[in-house]
């Protein structure tokens, strides 16, 4: 039989036709419509714990939780969507882990901004971001930040997120001497949160699909006879997002003392979308031979898009998920894998009851698996070289430890401009590089 014929026969024979096959490029990557959704209900299985997080998170900022909950759903759908349908690209995305705890523990409760101006900080990020993406300066920032710097940051953003969940967990608790020490691990709420823990990096060892998501339901079901969990249900409407919706306060973000504030969203907005777009491009076999990323400009552009659109609707920012790893292995290739995310997004919607009886103690092990997962990156550092891992790590432990991330951005760039100034190899640093830590000297001098 003629390759056409097989094509033919391929393309009758799928539920969406030919014409989904021409949009999404099926054939030409040698995938049909079955496996892409079966890629989506995989991405979405893995993921799905943020419909959970983040509105605990963003309560914690003092948005109302049902309205966090809707916004989340939507923004991922609205982002994945974007993603699928813009640069075809396999990639699902929703509000960011680590962006979401610096919203409202580091912005919020710490520096005492309004949520509304946070949000209005996040708008104007994401339109920043949307900026860089459509002009050439993007290759300029993107490739003038060292890659150490991107370890040092991506780990630190997870030691920030796991010192937030083994706070919610109870393991950590403030103490006027020592600054942290351990706290009553034998309370009934630390226990089922170690167990939900352990219960996570069990079933992620065994590559069960949605571990996250069952270690959570199962330790806040644990806590039910205690007392410690509320049910509520687990389907009914949508609540209302008319809590958060347009309620972004633009002007308040425009104040000096909160452009710091949008530097940060953006940058680590930046490097969190292409540090994700190129491991899962080339996990998915979509890399040029060059290494560069095809379609680079759409991907950003519909990240971007995604970040001001979940600042619209009322939730921190949206960036790419490296859970999309989970629907490449399952062999999604194209943008029909984040459609499918999207549209499961959508039905979420409906889960709100049971998003809310959720816990914080029960959502923490999924802060501290995700720590886990993103310290991974130290791995890569070049370790013979100080004056490449030393500014990483300044970087990974100044986030935590000041309890900011842009604190540790900043002093991460500082560091690495000048170590390799004083090692004589100021050559080596990129001209993104010399901007970033001047501005950063700055800020710390008018602090």
């Amino acid at each position: 039989m003629p390759d056409s014929d097989r094509i033919g026969v391929s393309l009758r024979s799928q539920p969406g036709g030919p014409a989904v096959d021409r949009f999404f490029s099926l054939s030409a990557r040698g995938t049909d419509t079955r496996t892409e959704i079966i890629a989506g209900l995989s991405t979405f299985l893995t993921m799905a714990y943020i419909i959970v997080v983040n509105p605990s998170i963003m309560a914690a900022a003092g948005i109302d939780q049902g309205a966090a909950f809707v916004a989340t759903c939507l923004a991922a759908a609205i982002g994945s969507m974007l993603m699928g349908m813009i640069a075809n690209f396999p990639i699902a995305l929703a509000p960011g882990m680590g962006l979401n705890a610096y919203f409202a523990f580091a912005v919020v409760q710490g520096m005492g901004v309004p949520w509304q101006v946070a949000l209005g900080a996040v708008f104007l990020s994401g339109l920043v971001f949307l900026a860089v993406s459509l002009l050439r300066v993007r290759e300029w920032l993107v490739n003038g930040i060292p890659v150490s710097l991107k370890f040092g940051i991506a780990a630190g953003i997870g030691f920030f997120l796991g010192l937030i969940g083994l706070k919610n967990m109870g393991l950590v608790v403030g103490h006027p001497a020592t600054l942290v020490a351990l706290g009553p691990i034998a309370q009934t709420s630390t226990l089922l949160a170690c167990g939900g823990f352990l219960l996570i990096a069990g079933l992620s060892a065994r590559g069960v699909p949605g571990g996250i998501v069952i270690g959570i339901l199962a330790t806040a079901l644990a806590g039910i006879p205690f007392g410690l969990t509320t049910f509520q249900g687990i389907a009914s409407l949508p609540p209302s997002l008319a809590p958060t919706f347009l309620q972004l306060d633009i002007a308040g973000a425009l104040g000096l003392g909160v452009l710091s504030i949008v530097f940060t969203f953006f940058l680590v907005d930046l490097l969190d979308n292409t540090g994700t777009l190129i491991g899962t491009v080339h996990r998915a076999g979509l890399m040029r031979p060059d290494g560069t990323v095809p379609n680079l400009g759409r991907a950003l552009l519909a990240d971007s898009t995604g970040a001001v659109t979940g600042a619209v609707l009322g939730t921190s920012t949206t960036v790419s998920y490296i859970e999309s790893a989970a629907g490449i292995q399952a062999g999604g290739r194209t943008g029909l894998t984040a459609v499918t995310v999207g549209v499961l997004f959508l039905l979420a919607l409906f889960l709100a009851p049971l998003a809310t009886s959720i816990p914080a103690f029960a959502t923490a092990p999924a802060l501290v698996f995700v720590a886990c997962l993103m310290a991974r990156s130290l791995k890569e550092l070049n370790w013979e070289d100080s004056t490449d891992y030393m500014p990483a790590i300044v970087t990974a432990l100044a986030m935590p430890f000041t309890f900011s991330i842009a604190t540790g951005i900043g002093l991460g760039f500082i560091a690495f401009a000048g170590g390799k100034a004083i090692a004589g190899r100021a050559a080596e640093v990129h001209g993104a590089v010399w901007l970033i830590a001047a501005l950063s000297v700055v800020k710390f001098a008018l602090a």
